[in-house]
């Protein structure tokens, strides 16, 4: 995902000029907590109308959660792509984010300021190749000499040259075309490009028109591409009780999200554009059940992202492969 519901995530315009947008007592200004009789402050970006941390927002739990280790949570801008998270931790602007490891690859290797605390197993039904009905695109070797739409660097990229790679063509047989996501809908639906590499934020709105299909998903790919929680280093070091807690409320009810998905969608309304109804709720609802669940980075999890900067590196996408090994917190050990 995945451990905060894709619908979660907002357009990457919001995130790109909101999620830095932070500083003041209201949006969390004072994350130490000085003017708050000792509370600290946690900025995390605003979950939206579904997953998780918006149902946590709504009924309180997430608040109680947090009081118990004396902290409190301020929601800075929207929850979107990473990179502009990363650059937020790095600033000191936000401490924690969610985002995927390919997006966290290609973070770490700008000078990071943050660490990864939670890992996610890779989605197997939400993320994908997708085209649009009536494609001739019936299987991966048929992108040779199509343009396929990708995300620069985060998860686009990766599902597209991983299912190249494992197809046994080479990268360059295929045109990237290289938009963000929310960018990226109108293109694909007029047929300037031939095909997306997407993930259930997006694919799930597509697919539930029943004019869009994946050729590939992200079992058949190979896909390694994990969805983690990142936090501020800073704010780890001087915290870690409260990263300690937030890892305990995402574990719990990440696993009541994967048994009953319909209950964290649509949690604020039912209506508009952040609303999920129709087909495309039962898509969600189907992709959340097989997804998995927020849990601690393990021996196992390391070995797989280790694969991933491998993998970056060999294809260019990184100057060179990326020592994700020294940005990954034991979220059960922190003390």
């Amino acid at each position: 995902m995945r451990p905060l519901t894709p619908l979660a995530a907002l357009a990457a315009l919001a995130a790109l000029s909101t999620v830095t947008a932070c500083g003041g007592a209201d949006d969390g200004g004072d994350p130490k907590g000085k003017s708050g009789g000792g509370t600290v402050t946690v900025r995390i970006p605003d979950p939206g109308n579904a997953g998780v941390l918006a149902r946590g927002k709504k009924d309180g739990s997430l608040d109680k959660a947090l009081a118990a280790v004396g902290a409190k949570v301020a929601w800075t801008g929207s929850a979107g792509p990473f990179a502009p998270a990363a650059q937020a931790m790095n600033a000191g602007r936000l401490d924690i984010a969610t985002g995927s490891i390919t997006s966290g690859i290609t973070s770490l290797s700008q000078s990071p300021g943050f660490a990864f605390f939670t890992a996610t197993d890779p989605d197997p039904v939400g993320e994908g190749i997708l085209v649009r009905e009536g494609s001739d695109i019936t299987s991966v070797q048929d992108l040779v000499g199509r343009k396929v739409a990708v995300n620069k660097g985060g998860t686009g990229e990766y599902l597209l040259l991983k299912a190249l790679a494992k197809a046994g063509i080479p990268a360059d047989k295929v045109e990237r075309v290289y938009l963000r996501p929310d960018q990226t809908a109108a293109v694909f639906n007029a047929g300037q490009v031939d095909a997306w590499a997407v993930w259930s934020t997006y694919a799930v709105a597509e697919i539930g028109t029943g004019k869009a299909r994946f050729v590939a998903d992200g079992a058949a790919i190979g896909s390694d591409n994990y969805s983690l929680n990142a936090v501020r280093s800073g704010f780890a070091k001087e915290h870690p009780e409260i990263v300690r807690a937030l890892y305990a409320y995402l574990h719990e009810h990440s696993a009541k999200e994967k048994k009953d998905p319909a209950a964290y969608l649509n949690v604020f309304t039912d209506a508009g554009p952040t609303a999920v109804n129709g087909k495309a709720k039962d898509v969600q609802i189907a992709f959340t059940g097989k997804g998995g669940t927020v849990d601690p980075i393990g021996p196992e999890d390391i070995e797989r992202f280790e694969t991933v900067a491998r993998f970056y590196a060999d294809q260019k996408v990184t100057p060179g492969k990326v020592d994700i090994a020294a940005h990954l917190l034991d979220v059960e050990k922190l003390s």
